[in-house]
């Protein structure tokens, strides 16, 4: 198999893509339903949309049928390089290296930027230095908060979805596909605008001679929405750790703990099963590789989010990660009065163009936000999608529940018309799509140049060799401080094993679903990522040392060992090896 069904043509025009950032987004291949049906037909003409609305673009730059903004190869997600450095190529701010910081960090094969003849659009300006204002002093979006409400009102309204005929279950599907579009035509604004603000913070580090003041001024902005869940959890944790009884249940193990409360009748276990029904709720939307239809979350798999919140009730009360996030903000406060008084004196330009840059900041919580109410919309999708799934499993017409996202997005209709054609075609679709999941997609694709899918490597086949007493790995800085512990290398959120109050996280790169992770950790360590990476947000939030772009590292670093990371100089050092 050298193509994947769904695999995107690839034009003339923008031909580098990257892994960067989307492997945050949808980590494994993605199904075809999901693919097709929330990207392809929706969050991607979103994603054009949120293009041209900011423009740095014009609509005759993008395929009508496959907008350049992205794509999929071996059922991989790519983020489009060419097209998103043209941002930086037309901005009278920001620049193309400023952009590559952003999303890279420093990794070693990140193609030269080559100018193409039509980068240069001097008539976009005006559209582009009219959104860069509106960017540097935007502080409030009530746009982004009417969009949380409608989703938060979708939820809430959720019809009993058993109760509903096939045809009025692919009725809400199909409802739910221009919302999904609309959404992340906001989501498109807010992450393009992201960088904004450490772009030009870093000509401010640059001129006053401290690198550090990106990392410090986008640290503890507050309403970050992604780490609302972890704040949920820790609540829950409480209840656990301030009873005997929620204790005893947890230490059980986490499978059948909540039969194991529910058996109990004290106050504070049903207490305990309300405040988790609640958050289930409201966060039931998030897990590992949410983007993808197929992938369970917490509200399908509760497991999910019993296992994390079981590590982070080890922590003791002074680890709360309010108190972790007031003291970033009141850093943050110090610093940008120490950095404003320095930018005054030196240059009146520069101190114009930090106080916007500080505004602009709002971006990367806006971009939580906006990040977070798509994951609730997908998971409406998700919820009725499951419930055909479900049902077809039931009658036999599907041999296991996965098998109905095998279907393309124009297929759904001809599959509840007649379910049993399709039995054996999912089937061998299934098995395809496994093979895809062991593969290590091309972390770049230069000039177009899709290497056949039966030459990609399989996942660990490269050799790496691990890291010695006193070696060190060398990443990009991401939230500045020094933690030394025990490195726990973890591959699957849903899998956190042993990680223990005071380890440091090592990761192949997170989304929201790792943040209940972030907790208990002293410090974060991932192998990929740029200065608006999910992890550097997160970890700036809730005021951890933090290294992105550190390649390779859950295979270099030996689980167990005892390592120093220094977030301000990006580095982490192996001081002990396990015994």
């Amino acid at each position: 198999m050298d193509r994947w069904i769904t695999d995107w043509p690839i034009g003339e025009r923008f031909r580098h893509f990257t892994r960067a950032n989307a492997g945050e987004v949808i980590a494994t291949p993605a199904s075809p339903l999901g693919q097709e049906y929330s990207w392809d037909h929706a969050m991607i003409p979103g994603w054009r949309d949120g293009y041209l609305r900011q423009g740095s673009y014009d609509a005759a730059e993008f395929d009508a049928d496959y907008p350049e903004t992205s794509g999929f190869f071996g059922g991989y997600f790519y983020i489009n390089l060419s097209n998103v450095r043209l941002q930086g190529a037309r901005s009278p701010i920001l620049t193309v290296d400023q952009l590559d910081m952003a999303f890279f960090g420093n990794h070693p094969d990140v193609p030269e930027y080559v100018a193409h003849p039509m980068d240069d659009r001097p008539d976009l300006e005006p559209g582009i230095m009219a959104h860069l204002g509106w960017v540097m002093s935007t502080t409030e979006w009530p746009e982004l908060n009417e969009e949380k409400a409608a989703v938060a009102e979708l939820r809430a309204n959720r019809p009993d979805l058993a109760t509903l005929s096939d045809a009025e279950l692919v009725a809400r599907a199909r409802e739910i596909q221009p919302l999904l579009r609309k959404l992340f035509d906001s989501h498109t604004v807010t992450s393009s605008s992201s960088g904004v603000a450490p772009g030009i913070l870093f000509a401010v580090g640059e001129a006053i001679g401290d690198p550090s003041v990106p990392m410090k001024l986008v640290s503890g902005i507050g309403e970050v929405d992604s780490a609302e869940p972890s704040y949920a959890m820790w609540d829950l944790s409480r209840m656990i750790r301030s009873s005997d009884a929620l204790t005893a249940a947890f230490d059980g193990g986490v499978d059948g703990v909540l039969d194991r409360i529910g058996d109990s009748d004290l106050p504070d276990a049903a207490a305990f099963l309300t405040a988790f029904d609640r958050f289930l709720f409201e966060h039931g939307s998030r897990g590992p590789n949410e983007w993808e239809l197929s992938a369970e979350v917490w509200e399908t798999k509760p497991t999910l989010a019993l296992s994390m919140i079981d590590r982070v009730r080890k922590q003791t009360d002074e680890e709360s990660p309010r108190k972790r996030n007031a003291a970033k903000a009141a850093e943050r406060e110090a610093v940008t009065a120490e950095v404003r008084d320095k930018v005054n004196a030196l240059d009146p330009e520069l101190a114009a163009q930090f106080e916007g840059a500080m505004v602009a900041a709002n971006m990367l919580a806006f971009r939580e936000r906006t990040k977070t109410t798509n994951i609730r919309a997908v998971q409406e999708a998700r919820a009725t999608f499951r419930e055909l799934a479900r049902r077809h499993v039931e009658s036999g017409d599907l041999r296991e529940l996965r098998h109905f996202f095998m279907l393309r997005d124009d297929e759904v209709e001809q599959f509840i018309a007649d379910p049993g054609s399709f039995t054996d075609t999912l089937a061998e679709r299934y098995e395809q799509w496994e093979t895809l999941w062991d593969l290590e997609p091309p972390f770049f694709i230069i000039d177009g140049n899709v290497p056949p899918i039966s030459e990609w490597p399989h996942r660990g086949d490269a050799p790496v060799s691990s890291c010695g007493v006193g070696e060190s790995i060398q990443g990009v800085p991401g939230c500045a401080g020094v933690a030394r512990g025990r490195a726990r290398v973890i591959l699957d959120p849903s899998d956190p094993g042993m990680m223990e109050a005071g380890d440091i996280l090592i990761a192949p790169s997170t989304d929201p679903a790792w943040t209940p992770l972030f907790m208990p950790a002293s410090a974060v360590v991932v192998n990929v990522g740029g200065q608006i990476s999910h992890s550097i947000i997160v970890a700036r939030e809730l005021g951890l040392p933090c290294v992105v772009s550190a390649t390779d590292a859950t295979k270099r670093i030996p689980d167990g060992a005892t390592v120093e990371v220094d977030g301000s100089a990006g580095t982490i050092t192996v001081i002990e090896l396990p015994a």
